[in-house]
């Protein structure tokens, strides 16, 4: 029988975890800043500041308010404030900045949050081997298929972009932006409560202990010192073989 699996302890899981993030947010920042720098975002957004500013000084209202606080202002206030928003969006030049400033926090935050995954969470890994990210060699973990097998760079990149990137970071992130940006409200705060609850929820009910991106690739983080990993199938079998005919041996005495 192949001995007992080596799950990583939870706190090693966690520090390292956090030194990968430290990471990943650097990476990100990096990128995100030499975008907004070659797309102009800066502009953009003291252009919408300014328009805002400006129609907010004429018309003596607040845009930044919640539904709440729009729903207690009395019909004069009501009126000053839609003339105001009217106004707002009759300005051309502040449409297109505001349009130009949603769609590039999209697109630099897709695109520099990519660029920080595939670099910490993938390239690193696929260097040390063993899946291991510089947080997970400092820790003493690695990652391995649940059959013990050593994870292969497609299983690596199923785990990191469609699990890591896709599920658990960019719609989050979209929500996020979405709240920001005035395009979503409760529902969208209770899909961010939905996603975290699921996340608890299945690495309390997995055996290994696995959030969705190691469902998704079938991988497991484990102990590196204590953990045997095999480097394919084949060797998985002979080792199997070798257990099997001890065992054998064993019972002929």
């Amino acid at each position: 029988m192949i001995e007992e699996l080596q799950k990583a302890g939870l706190w090693k899981r966690i520090s390292a975890a956090l030194f990968d993030v430290i990471l990943l947010g650097i990476v990100i920042v990096g990128v995100a800043y030499l975008l907004s720098l070659v797309t102009g975002y800066d502009g953009y957004s003291q252009t919408v500041s300014a328009s805002y500013e400006k129609y907010e000084t004429t018309y003596n209202v607040t845009f930044e308010m919640t539904q709440e606080e729009f729903d207690a202002l009395d019909p004069e206030d009501r009126l000053r404030y839609d003339e105001a928003y009217q106004a707002l969006c009759s300005d051309e030049e502040a449409m297109f900045a505001y349009n130009m400033l949603v769609n590039l926090t999209l697109l630099i935050s897709s695109i520099s949050i990519l660029a920080g995954y595939l670099a910490t969470e993938f390239a690193v890994p696929l260097l040390l081997g063993n899946g291991q990210t510089l947080g997970k060699k400092i820790f003493g973990l690695a990652l391995m298929r649940t059959d013990r097998i050593c994870v292969s760079a497609p299983l690596l990149f199923i785990r990191t972009i469609l699990g890591k990137y896709t599920i658990e970071t960019m719609v989050p992130v979209l929500i996020i932006i979405m709240i920001f940006f005035n395009m979503a409200g409760a529902m969208a705060v209770l899909s961010l409560g939905g996603i975290l609850l699921l996340e608890i929820i299945l690495m309390i009910a997995t055996q290994t202990d696995s959030l969705i991106h190691d469902l998704l690739a079938k991988t497991v983080v484990v102990d590196y010192a204590s953990q045997r990993i095999f480097s394919s199938e084949e060797e998985l079998l002979e080792y199997k073989k070798k257990l099997h005919a001890e065992y054998v041996a064993r019972q002929e005495y």
